[in-house]
């Protein structure tokens, strides 16, 4: 209680000593009473930065008016009242010509075609002494991902580990591949040729060394490629479930 009494006479005093100077603070060089812009400038400095405050206080505002108009036009057109049946539009993804599923391992890339056929093929990067003339070191791989040009290929990805992110800067694509879950996105390659890019999300030791390469052909060599891919990375025949197993059980 004493020391609630003292803080408050010491409040008292504070308070009542700036009002008696605050006559004194006034003026030149001086903060002003009420005062909300810069202090009066007495020196070309000070000038050039009272200007610039302005000129900035100008866009500002600018900006500001127009981002407060969006608002209300989002408010007014986006509303409950406005659209009683909701848009279910969602990852904004176009028709696609093709499907790739993308996913991402420690550390290498694994690539299916649900649209073309049970295959699957992994895509691990050319070590020194295993590149041609031409190929890039860190980026080119022993299986590019192949597409066809001027068709719309919907890559959707996942992990298989940790969390991978697919990323082609040519495409101007980069998404996560996260394990447990699916992610997509699209692109339309307008030129044949091979582009590459790399995992962007620290995923381990050797997230420098899986590489994205893709390479962009014709429709007719890409049928031709894929009728290869489907004798060449032809999946294993797959296990058989647990009720075939038991059946073919010898009975005791």
């Amino acid at each position: 209680m004493l020391l609630l009494k003292r803080l408050t006479m010491l409040a008292m005093i504070v308070v009542a000593t700036l009002g008696a100077a605050e006559p004194a603070l006034a003026g030149l060089g001086q903060p002003s009473p009420w005062q909300l812009g810069l202090q009066q400038s007495a020196t070309p400095v000070m000038d050039n930065i009272i200007w610039f405050h302005d000129f900035l206080l100008y866009i500002i505002t600018g900006i500001a008016a127009f981002v407060l108009a969006l608002l209300i036009v989002v408010m007014l057109r986006f509303n409950a009242r406005a659209n009683p049946i909701p848009s279910r539009t969602t990852h904004n993804v176009p028709p696609a010509d093709l499907t790739v599923k993308a996913t991402g391992k420690q550390w290498y890339w694994s690539y299916s075609y649900p649209d073309n056929g049970d295959f699957e093929f992994d895509s691990l990067m050319l070590k020194e002494g295993e590149r041609k003339e031409g190929q890039p070191r860190l980026l080119a791989v022993d299986n590019e991902m192949v597409v066809p040009v001027n068709k719309t290929v919907r890559v959707i990805t996942t992990g298989a580990d940790v969390i991978h992110s697919f990323a082609v800067p040519s495409f101007g694509i980069k998404i996560d591949a996260i394990p447990g879950r699916l992610n997509e996105t699209w692109f339309t390659a307008t030129r044949e040729g091979i582009y590459y890019g790399q995992c962007s999300e620290l995923c381990g030791k050797d997230h420098a060394f899986m590489p994205i390469a893709v390479h962009v052909v014709s429709e007719q060599a890409f049928s031709a490629w894929v009728e290869d891919a489907k004798k060449k990375f032809a999946r294993d025949e797959a296990p058989p479930s647990r009720a075939v197993a038991a059946a073919q059980l010898p009975s005791r």
